[in-house]
């Protein structure tokens, strides 16, 4: 009777050395658990995706037809900023100056009178 009472703290005992083994063996054994949570909820949406463009193909192609235009859409206006981007070369800054003031001339130009009748 006395083996009987002591098996279940030695099973007990045996899974927790296995369990800290594991965890020692195998740290990466969260992502795993994430990875697998991931395709579980990967795989739940292609069975509600694939419902869905069952009852309704109409929506669905609608929806594929709209992405495509996005995506059209998106590609023209990189190309064209592509297009419009500066060229590669170099160059070097020019400071401005203040331009420098010039006395006016006299006595160079005649003025002509405005009272002419």
């Amino acid at each position: 009777m006395n083996a009987l009472h002591t098996l279940p703290d030695r099973a007990l005992g045996l899974a927790n050395a296995v369990g800290d083994g594991l965890k020692q063996a195998l740290p990466a054994a969260d992502k795993w658990l994430q990875t697998g949570a991931k395709l579980g909820a990967l795989k739940g949406g292609a069975r509600v995706a694939t419902t869905l463009v069952r009852r309704h193909p109409m929506v669905a192609a609608a929806t594929v037809v709209g992405a495509g235009l996005l995506w059209y859409a998106a590609r023209r206006k990189a190309r064209e900023a592509e297009k419009n981007a500066p060229i590669e070369g170099s160059a070097r800054r020019v400071e401005a100056k203040k331009a420098t003031t010039r006395k006016p001339r006299s006595g160079t130009r005649t003025r002509r009178s405005t009272s002419q009748a």
